[in-house]
């Protein structure tokens, strides 16, 4: 297990993520805009407030903008990140050295996901230090800070886990991101839709006394609904109470997207070597 984890293509995949100036440049520029727009924030709320004053309601605002901002960079970046590891591999005519070499195809799917998701865990958690500004005023516990980094780096699993599934079966790296890309936006903004278009026909089962589970189900697998139910609970207990249903619905969350994390990477490893075990069995 140790040897999987921390092995040479890590390394590598590491440093080179790491050792780049524009790696810098772009954590600080991104600090720098949120920093601002926590900062804007503030100015444009004590504007407006006649006493001149920064409420603990108003911090918990402040909080909610900083992490949906947050969620947006982890959807929007991760595909990015993890859709050419092993495509640009190929198209560099540098994957078959790499799979002549002692590393296993675990060794490598493995790492080649740590080391995407690294610099973008290094992003979000450089951030910690601004929702500091929020413990000033109160209004946010600090069990809503862990939860939202939790979700942060699961929500960074899930949609990479997918990303590197993409970059193994799709030879081309573009044809990859757009999948990536595609099938991310669809478990975010495309399952919002969905749930919001079956909410609406929740007055027919109203009237007649029966359940409606269908927006509960497709509400509970939703990333951003589930990440802003953290916050407010009523949303979840309204589709709850619709569906009948008495269980979590992060339960049904974090046992799908578990199944789906193992999944591609199960995939991805069978398919990163698929000749050469054929031509071993025969």
């Amino acid at each position: 297990m140790k040897s999987t984890l921390i092995n040479p293509v890590l390394n590598k995949e590491i440093r080179l993520r790491f050792r780049s100036s524009k790696s810098y440049i772009g954590i600080a520029s991104y600090l720098g805009i949120l920093g601002l727009i926590s900062l804007g924030f503030i100015g444009l709320t004590l504007s407006y407030d006649y006493m001149g004053t920064f409420r603990p309601e108003e911090s918990r605002s402040m909080f909610l903008l900083i992490s949906m901002l947050q969620l947006a960079l982890v959807i929007f970046i991760t595909p990015g990140l993890t859709a050419g590891v092993i495509s640009s591999e190929r198209e560099r005519q540098t994957l078959p050295i790499l799979l002549t070499t002692a590393q296993s195809s675990t060794a490598i799917i493995l790492s080649k996901l740590i080391s995407s998701l690294s610099f973008l865990l290094l992003i979000v958690f450089a951030t910690a230090p601004l929702y500091m500004i929020v413990f000033l005023y109160g209004g946010i516990s600090p069990s809503n800070v862990v939860a939202s980094f939790s979700l942060y780096a699961f929500a960074m699993l899930v949609i990479g886990s997918f990303g590197i599934l993409a970059s193994t079966i799709i030879r081309k790296t573009i044809l990859a991101m757009v999948t990536t890309y595609s099938v991310a936006f669809f478990m975010t903004g495309g399952l919002a839709i969905i749930t919001l278009m079956l909410t609406t026909f929740s007055y027919q089962f109203y009237n007649q006394g029966t359940d409606y589970i269908w927006p509960f189900l497709f509400a509970s697998l939703n990333i951003p609904i589930m990440f802003f139910s953290v916050f407010e609970p009523s949303v979840m207990m309204e589709f709850q109470s619709m569906s009948g249903f008495g269980f979590s619905p992060w339960i049904i969350f974090f046992s799908f997207y578990s199944l789906f994390i193992v999944g591609c990477l199960i995939i991805a490893i069978r398919k990163l070597r698929p000749n050469m075990k054929i031509k071993s069995k025969s």
